[in-house]
């Protein structure tokens, strides 16, 4: 970018001051953003035969961000890794690490010429060395440096006292930090990770993931992460890319994925979800709990209202009456209770309603356990719906 400078003597006026003080505030912020991108993936297309695993994905990885490739199995999601490490060369489109193309149409730079991690599930460690020698695999230069870093990362790992025990001799949690030391030995500017963490148990992949977090924060690397897991992408990662059927369906922070999905299959890759449907007359959608918004919707078209079941409230019949209709929950409706299931935490209600015998689920904190039939009223958090317009998949607000 080239700044016109414009004199800033006694003449000068206010306004050239000001737009010359703007010229340099724009200039400082795009040179900010560019520097800040460690991995770009451009148009990326992958065809195997006349499928394309991968349809036209771009993403950027900025430095010190976790962003998660979400999506269920076979959605191309660990194929895109495999392209921005170089494992696999895409049939289209462009990668770039640091602002320099290192894969296109023209060049492609073999994996271990492109400075990143790489960390998959099974862990990959070299079962005749020990964790030392594991660690320092993939490191160059004189042997004391090289030992140096080696105890560096033993200590960031928390693994100071194992240097000489194999593969063998270590617990899941304790290879799988092996593993993640292997992959920062070289200081690598991106960490590619797929799957990490799918070979532990429950509770210590809750540990490790933290553990993991925080030290890849530490090294200001940018990481991509693979899952199919959303609660583990919602836990670890600034960015969310959700991939279905080898493309982007949304991608965006936790919260604004989780609260503004794109299509209802967004909404439901994340949790339980309950569907009202009803047909537009126009900019209204007629429900058993009153009215919703659907502007833009043709007459007669068909809609459906997606519902969390954490953000149904139950309230007790009385003689047939329920609680008032209020702005916050609009009207209340009637249902019968099918089951009750008590899940730890919190208990599961599943309800018939009266209109139409649709089947809702409602979460209740702790423990309620209202035996089949009983008649409850179930409200809505109307800030809480989203309302879409069958095969258009755009929110409306409710």
């Amino acid at each position: 970018m080239r700044l016109r400078l414009r004199p800033t003597g006694i003449g000068a006026t206010r306004s050239a001051k000001s737009d010359f003080l703007s010229q340099i505030k724009r200039h400082l912020v795009a040179s900010v953003t560019e520097s800040d991108v460690r991995l770009e993936l451009r148009d990326i297309v992958r065809t195997f035969g006349s499928t394309r695993a991968v349809d036209n994905v771009s993403l950027q990885l900025r430095a010190g961000q976790v962003t998660c490739l979400l999506g269920p199995s076979g959605c191309g999601k660990s194929t895109t890794l495999r392209v921005a490490a170089g494992v696999d060369r895409q049939t289209s489109g462009e990668v770039r690490l640091g602002g320099t193309a290192v894969s296109d149409d023209r060049v492609h730079l073999a994996p271990e010429r492109r400075n990143i991690g790489l960390m998959f599930q099974d862990f990959a460690l070299f079962p005749h060395l020990d964790v030392a020698s594991n660690i320092a695999f993939g490191l160059r230069g004189p042997r004391r440096r090289r030992a140096a870093r080696v105890a560096e990362l033993l200590q960031r790992v928390d693994l100071e006292g194992h240097s000489r025990k194999y593969p063998d001799q270590l617990s899941g949690g304790e290879q799988q930090r092996v593993a993640l030391a292997r992959a920062l030995a070289p200081a690598p500017d991106v960490m590619l990770m797929d799957e990490p963490f799918s070979g532990l148990d429950d509770r210590l992949r809750d540990e490790v993931r933290d553990a993991t977090l925080d030290l890849l924060k530490a090294t200001g690397a940018a990481v991509l992460m693979v899952t199919h897991e959303p609660e583990e992408a919602m836990r670890m990662a600034d960015q969310i890319a959700l991939m279905r059927a080898g493309r982007i369906a949304q991608s965006g922070s936790p919260y604004n994925i989780y609260n503004a999905p794109a299509d209802p299959a967004v909404a439901a890759f994340f949790s339980d979800i309950n569907m009202i449907s009803g047909k537009s007359n126009g900019a209204l959608v007629e429900t058993p709990f009153g009215p919703f918004l659907a502007p833009g919707t043709e007459p007669g078209h068909d809609v459906d209202i997606l519902i969390r079941p954490q953000h149904l409230r139950l309230d007790f019949d009385r003689n047939g009456r329920g609680p008032h209709p209020t702005v916050e929950e609009g009207v209340p409706a009637r249902g019968q209770v099918e089951r009750a299931r008590f899940m730890g935490g919190h208990s599961l209600v599943e309800l018939r309603m009266e209109f139409r015998g649709f089947m809702l689920k409602a979460v209740v904190p702790g423990v309620f356990m209202p035996p089949k039939g009983t008649p409850l009223w179930l409200s809505l958090r109307r800030d809480r719906c989203f309302v879409f317009a069958r095969r258009g998949a755009k929110p409306v607000d409710p």
